[in-house]
């Protein structure tokens, strides 16, 4: 059973675009055109083109393409700040905000026109984003799921809570937790692939795979391919075994 999976693209359209040309030559290369391709979440904040990512993802939605887009801590941040500029995430910590420079969230607003975001108050800021920001792209993000299962592998933007089972685990803890999942070595059930905690590559460790590559940070967007429960890099080369 194959599916493809792309990690944290934090508002990288370019670096989407050749990742799916990685998948596109994949497909071609073992005549796939129906495998699903999951996108581990965090589409906005950071980079320099939020909504042309969720443009991209909508289009492609629209066209059939079988593509699922999970949703990350980011994504959530961003909705949540439109709703209420003052609503605090459960996974931020409390000195933090979705302005806050560690958060990326002007550089979002700024690619949708939203200019100094994080330098005047609040509430014209966030005036100026309610008129800004698509309704498409807000219900779109907002309905995102936290998690997919494919065959032996489970999709998640950040992880799980171990030992609890997989219908009872929160959206809260499948989009931002670290600890104790990051350093539980029990086998899950599944292949947990993952991103969130950025790596300078994507790892493997044997019940899971951390396939953020630190896009946010100038690093590469990492796709992969995934049969059963053996992963491939996909380079330009073509695949590059990813083992524990």
């Amino acid at each position: 059973m194959r599916s493809y999976v792309i990690g944290d693209i934090h508002g990288h359209l370019d670096l989407l675009q050749r990742a799916h040309d990685r998948i596109a030559a994949d497909r071609r290369a073992v005549g796939d055109d129906a495998a699903p391709v999951i996108h581990l979440g965090d589409l906005v904040d950071r980079g320099p083109d939020s909504p042309g990512v969720i443009d991209f993802l909508l289009e492609g939605a629209a066209a059939g393409a079988p593509w699922v887009v999970l949703k990350g801590n980011h994504d959530r941040l961003f909705t949540g700040f439109l709703d209420d500029p003052k609503r605090q995430d459960a996974g931020l910590r409390a000195e933090l905000s979705y302005l806050h420079p560690k958060i990326g969230g002007a550089q979002t607003l700024a690619s949708y026109g939203v200019r100094a975001a994080g330098d005047r108050p609040v509430a014209p800021v966030h005036a100026e984003a309610r008129a800004a920001v698509p309704a498409a792209h807000r219900d779109f993000l907002t309905a995102l799921p936290a998690m997919h299962r494919h065959g032996e592998v489970l999709f998640v933007h950040a992880g799980i809570r171990p030992g609890v089972a997989l219908a009872n685990q929160t959206e809260t803890d499948l989009i931002w937790i670290r600890e104790p999942f990051l350093s539980d070595p029990r086998d899950h059930g599944v292949l947990v692939v993952h991103g969130h905690t950025a790596l300078d590559r994507a790892t493997h460790y044997g019940n899971r795979v951390n396939l953020d590559s630190g896009a946010a940070y100038g690093g590469p967007l990492t796709a992969a391919v995934i049969e059963g429960r053996d992963v491939w890099l996909l380079t330009e080369g073509g695949r590059v075994a990813l083992r524990p």
